[in-house]
């Protein structure tokens, strides 16, 4: 009997990587750090300048981008490579996602 291809991919998508939460995903870290970038901004009120503010929401990007940076620093390995090299710049990059989460945080 042939399976619909419906059912397929429902099953290769749920075999994916990144959905895999106890194995580290490099991929998993980059998503929740660009889409806590994204809802930062704009629960912020990015794009019109005069319409900046605080928002007691903006805790929810806040923990995201936590925890995209738990799963980048997840992905560390213990031997000095080029691929360690790029996942502290990633790193570095969650680092100032987060920073500027809890700026537009406490703005006023």
């Amino acid at each position: 009997m042939v399976q619909p291809l419906t059912s397929i991919l429902r099953a290769s998508i749920l075999r994916a990587p990144i959905l895999r939460l106890r194995r580290p995903s490099l991929v998993r870290g980059i998503v929740l750090a660009l889409g806590a970038f994204a809802v930062s901004l704009r629960l912020g009120g990015f794009p019109d300048i005069k319409a900046l503010h605080s928002s007691p929401w903006q805790i929810v990007p806040v923990l995201m981008a936590s925890w995209g940076m738990a799963e980048t620093a997840r992905c560390l390995e213990r031997r000095w490579t080029l691929y360690h090299a790029g996942v502290l710049i990633l790193l570095y990059t969650d680092l100032m996602i987060l920073a500027m989460g809890i700026f537009l945080f406490f703005y006023p």
